[in-house]
């Protein structure tokens, strides 16, 4: 028999609209499996199971005609996004006790939306690297393998809702900080268009590359919080594409993009990398799919290369000077402070002309792939990478080298602003997901879920979970060693 975890969120909302369960029931089985595996995973720096139950009995007293399609679901807030009253790390101990005054947007739009916090998830110091292994919590784990890291810095996020302990999770990515997870943990991480959804209210929009964005395991799930988190906001700086007719829920659920042509690629972007044979292996899966559904698929040469990287470089170095106290620089990690004393040195002259430079190639990018209306590529150059992998050789310019080659095509996308979903399409020898990047054209997210979702159906659903989803309460979890795999 389905316990509430099985069913996905859009299946959860359904059944508390019926009255098969209250929101209430579904959060408090969430918050056990919480309780049980929750540090198993490295997903939450902090729990809110009081505001949890709360916030469900709210939402139990809305009435039928005012619950939205994702009403009283459990969900959790990545620990970058600001959160009134709850404590928000930043995955840093720099600020291990800081209680924002204030919510993020988004997280305003999930509470009138009736979605239940759990609370807040595992990230990287910052936002500063592609894992989440900080100070502050738990290393966040791959829930199909807990000897493999779950990724960054949406990290916890993904870990949480591999692991069945929410259904779906709000990230964002500003380098590929929900789709690289995704890939790890075989869930759909999407990063919508630039400013489709908002930043707010504080910050400066770090020059158009971070954005919030729904991590979950099916496509209409994902869909549906986009719907949640996209919501008009004025003084945005950047216009928001305008959302089809009955939201991306719709767009999702029709699965009906049109024959398309699709520009797949497998050459990395950001660096002269081998890629991992799995990963060729998941295009070309995605291809002979698309193929089948339809779709034109052709060879392109990628958007941007190598030659991008130093330029990408000098932004990514700057984006770490978030405002710290000075009293707890000597606190923050060695890859952060690496980071920041970089960005520092950076002059106002350099930022400017760099932020020319990419623009510049982004136009050239452009072009060189005009004519396909969707791009296809690997998320990342290898499947996994083991928890410390990154760190172990202690030197924190060699781990962000070593970022570099793993990941070499998410980034892109952030600097081109275009929308872009990692999907779980292929899987290893020893049964770990495997993930694709599916990218569309500025504005296009439409189109681009319709296709992902369509690529799903083909792909017979990607529903699928980890041994560990059946192991609340087993005494021999493994923490360092894989756990097996069952199917939905």
């Amino acid at each position: 028999m389905a316990e509430p975890h099985d069913l996905t969120a859009l299946e959860q909302a359904a059944a508390i609209a019926r009255g098969e369960l209250t929101s209430r029931q579904v959060v408090e089985h969430h918050l056990t499996r919480v309780a049980a595996l929750g540090d198993t995973v490295g997903a939450f720096v902090t729990v809110t199971p009081e505001a949890a139950l709360a916030a469900a009995d709210a939402a139990d007293a809305v009435s039928a005609d005012a619950r939205g399609p994702l009403h009283g679901v459990p969900t959790a807030i990545k620990d970058l996004t600001l959160t009134a009253g709850v404590r928000t790390t930043f995955g840093s101990v720099a600020f291990a006790d800081f209680v924002p005054p204030v919510d993020a947007d988004v997280v305003r739009f999930m509470r009138a939306a009736g979605l239940v916090s759990l609370g807040k998830t595992t990230t990287s110091e910052l936002g500063c690297s592609l894992y989440s292994e900080g100070l502050v919590a738990p290393p966040a784990r791959n829930p199909w393998n807990l000897g493999y890291t779950a990724g960054g810095s949406s990290g916890g996020a993904a870990a949480a809702v591999a692991a069945g302990l929410v259904p779906v999770a709000q990230g964002s990515d500003g380098g590929g900080s929900l789709r690289i997870p995704a890939s790890m943990c075989g869930l759909v991480g999407y990063k919508p268009s630039r400013g489709l959804v908002s930043g707010g209210p504080i910050g400066f929009g770090a020059y158009g590359l971070p954005t919030n964005g729904p991590i979950g395991r099916t496509v209409a799930d994902v869909a549906a919080l986009l719907d949640v988190l996209s919501q008009p906001v004025l003084g945005e700086p950047y216009l928001a594409p305008l959302p089809p007719a009955g939201g991306w829920v719709a767009a999702a659920r029709a699965a009906e993009p049109g024959r398309l042509r699709i520009g797949r690629f497998t050459t990395p972007m950001l660096a002269d990398e081998p890629v991992h044979p799995d990963c060729v292996a998941a295009v070309d899966r995605a291809a002979a799919l698309l193929t089948a559904a339809g779709h034109e698929v052709v060879e392109v040469p990628p958007p941007l290369t190598a030659s991008a990287w130093p330029l990408f470089e000098i932004v990514w170095y700057v984006l770490a000077l978030a405002p710290v106290p000075p009293e707890r620089e000597s606190v923050l990690l060695p890859l952060t402070r690496l980071l920041r004393e970089r960005g520092a040195a950076v002059s106002a002259a350099t930022l400017t002309a760099t932020l020319g430079e990419l623009q510049a190639q982004v136009r050239l990018g452009v072009r060189r792939t005009a004519g396909c209306d969707l791009l296809l590529c690997p998320t990342l150059a290898a499947p996994q990478a083991s928890v410390g992998w990154f760190t172990e050789g202690r030197d924190p310019a060699e781990d962000f080298d070593r970022q570099r080659r793993f990941s070499p095509y998410c980034a892109i996308f952030n600097v081109t602003g275009d929308p872009s979903v990692s999907l779980p399409v292929g899987v290893t020898a020893d049964g770990l997901p495997v993930g694709v990047l599916l990218s569309g054209r500025y504005g296009d997210d439409a189109r681009l879920i319709a296709t992902a979702a369509q690529l799903e159906h083909y792909g017979g659903g990607w529903d699928r979970h980890p041994a560990i989803w059946r192991a609340v309460g087993s005494a021999n979890v493994n923490t360092t060693s894989g756990v097996g795999e069952s199917s939905a």
